[in-house]
Formats: structure tokens, C-alpha cells, sequence
């Protein structure tokens, strides 16, 4: 399905996508948390001016509403765009690799039971090279985690 946008659009979302990184990124910086407790100090300290009233206690309650609504698009647009170049590198990586399978580059836009079906059959793979090679997961991992991964891989066969 190819996606029609006109110029105009195609502006506009890219004065959303700017917008939204500039936001997301500022609002994870530092700062942003000591500007969000100053503003809550300052509203703590109007509580005697405006008696501790319901006008008082709406004003930070409908604020904290509206930056909260908002962020959740603008995180969420993020973390979309994140995903996306992620997937593209990994794809990217895949078609390059000549003995991957360049069947798996689109494998995010399979059905459940598709991805179901070809998880369990790396496991057979993965399960297969171990008893191959003699190794098993606790000796994949450094002597001093050792203790933690026999607790890991017990707990994680008696789920399987």
C-alpha cells in the first residue's frame, strides 16, 4: 500500500516529526526535571494565597493532564521512529549478510502463529548446536554468573 501525501502534508509532518524529537529529547534532559519541580514547589507555595481550594488543587490537576495527554503522542511518535530504524538496520544487516535468510526482513508484519512457528524452530536450532558442541547455556556465560544462569535456564526450561 503506498502512502499518498502531498507536499503540504509531507511539510507539516515534518514539522511534527522535528517538533516531537525536540520535546522528547528536552523533556528527558536534566533540567526539565528541576523546571517540573520548581513548578511544583512554586504551586505548593501559592497553597496558603489561594487557601488550599478546589481552584488551587484543579490548577496543577489539569495541568499535569494536559503535559501528561500530550507527552504519551509525542513519546510514542518517538519510540515509532526509533523502532523503525532499528528494524531498517536490521534489515539492512540481514540483506547483507550472504548466508542470512532475507525471508526474515519483513518478519515483523507476520501473523502471530507465523512468528510463533519460526521462534520455535530457532529454538530446535539453538537447542540442536548445543547438544552439537557439548555446550550448554550455563557455560555460555562467565564463571561468575554461572549460579544465576543454572537458576535462569531451570526456570526458563520448566516454562518451555
Amino acid at each position: 500500500m503506498k502512502k499518498i501525501v502531498t507536499p503540504k502534508l509531507e511539510h507539516l509532518f515534518g514539522g511534527f516529526q522535528k517538533f516531537a524529537r525536540t520535546i522528547v529529547r528536552t523533556s528527558g534532559h536534566p533540567m526539565a526535571f528541576v523546571l517540573a519541580l520548581g513548578t511544583i514547589a512554586l504551586w505548593a507555595l501559592t497553597g496558603p494565597l489561594f487557601r488550599f481550594g478546589n481552584t488551587w488543587l484543579l490548577v496543577i490537576n489539569t495541568l499535569a493532564n494536559i503535559i501528561t495527554f500530550l507527552m504519551i503522542f509525542l513519546i510514542r511518535n518517538a519510540q515509532n521512529r526509533e523502532s523503525e530504524a532499528v528494524q531498517i538496520k536490521l534489515d539492512e544487516l540481514i540483506r547483507a549478510t550472504k548466508t542470512a535468510r532475507n525471508t526474515l526482513l519483513d518478519i515483523e508484519e507476520l501473523s502471530e502463529e507465523e512468528l510463533d512457528r519460526i521462534k520455535s524452530r530457532f529454538e530446535h536450532l539453538a537447542r540442536k548446536a548445543r547438544e552439537e558442541s557439548g555446550t550448554d547455556q550455563a557455560e555460555l556465560i562467565p564463571r561468575e554468573n554461572a549460579d544465576a544462569a543454572v537458576v535462569a535456564r531451570s526456570s526458563l526450561e520448566t516454562t518451555i
